[in-house]
């Protein structure tokens, strides 16, 4: 079975690919012309160069191909509001939702996030019953890939063609060459995390994530969403993990909402006063001081998904950026 990867050389992408290597998958992996793909120097694979924006590089990378992954996405949350991101993450999944249907394949995975619903507490953590609400956040990259979701949804319910939907939470892994959400753990190891919100997410290890969207293949049900993740825990939490794993001391100051929120509008502002980046912008503080808590019980129970120890998947991440020079 020949398998078509978009986004292979991301995180996730890189993972993904060596874990259907290992199951003995041929895979095509479609790569963005420019892309140095360093996470998948030497892989047995066959490489296909275009862009998801090209309706014919689509078409033409789909031939021959039995299943296809699109993890595929514009992660940028700077600036917020963002033409090129809505391209990728929507028009580009247009396209392939397109092709798909045009080469009659046989299942389409479609990557999405576990933001296309409302998060809960650690009492009652958010399910892929709940609604969207990450409007309210004013990011392009999550209002995108919600509306993609929906688009793949209606082409189910409309065209008869064979979607599942993984939305995984936040992932932590080796072959994070960006590096993004590693980004984390290498702060913290070089002493610069002053502090924490009282927020947290839900975390998972990246090999998990990709068992559970090979397992899609085979498992699952058409036109079904999977929310991908493993432990919810507050940040104070994780950066105790992180701590011991690196050998640092995690940070012991809680910082307030309040002065968080006003960093972030500083950071907004001067980000778009001088044009580069903020490390910290108003709608992502916003979000870290949320409690963005999910369950991933509907993915361990139909699609056999692992549940990995959170430790191991920091270990792995930060002993990979030691030996890739990242550190």
């Amino acid at each position: 079975m020949k398998i078509l990867i978009t986004g292979p050389d991301g995180l996730l992408g890189s993972n993904l690919t060596r874990e259907l290597l290992a199951q003995n998958f041929a895979v095509k992996a479609f790569i963005l012309p420019g892309s140095s793909s360093q996470t998948l120097a030497g892989l047995p694979i066959e490489r296909f160069h275009g862009n998801i924006l090209n309706p014919d590089d689509v078409m033409a990378a789909m031939q021959g191909c039995d299943v296809v992954i699109h993890a595929a996405a514009n992660t940028s949350v700077w600036p917020a509001r963002s033409q090129k991101t809505w391209q990728v993450n929507y028009d580009g999944t247009h396209n392939i939702l397109k092709a798909a249907l045009h080469h009659n394949i046989s299942r389409l995975v479609y990557v999405s996030s576990a933001s296309a619903y409302q998060p809960g507490p650690k009492e009652a953590p958010g399910d892929e019953a709940q609604p969207y609400t990450g409007y309210k956040y004013g990011l392009d990259y999550v209002d995108s890939k919600y509306k993609a979701q929906e688009l793949a949804l209606q082409y189910v319910r409309e065209k008869g063609l064979p979607v599942v939907i993984i939305n995984p939470t936040f992932m932590f892994g080796e072959y994070d060459s960006q590096p993004s959400s590693g980004r984390m753990i290498i702060a913290l190891y070089e002493g610069k995390v002053p502090g924490y919100t009282g927020g947290g997410k839900n975390f998972v290890y990246v090999r998990d994530v990709a068992h559970a969207i090979i397992n899609a293949i085979t498992m699952g049900r058409t036109g079904e969403c999977y929310i991908a993740g493993h432990t919810n825990l507050y940040y104070r939490e994780l950066f105790e993990i992180i701590g011991r794993v690196v050998g640092r001391k995690p940070p012991g100051l809680k910082i307030p909402g309040l002065a968080m929120k006003a960093y972030g509008y500083i950071g907004t502002t001067a980000g778009l006063l001088f044009g580069r980046p903020p490390a910290l912008s108003h709608a992502t503080v916003r979000v870290s001081c949320e409690k963005q808590f999910y369950s991933q019980e509907k993915a361990i129970r139909e699609l056999n998904m692992p549940q990995t120890n959170i430790e191991t998947a920091i270990q792995s991440a930060f002993d990979w950026f030691k030996e890739n020079g990242y550190l």
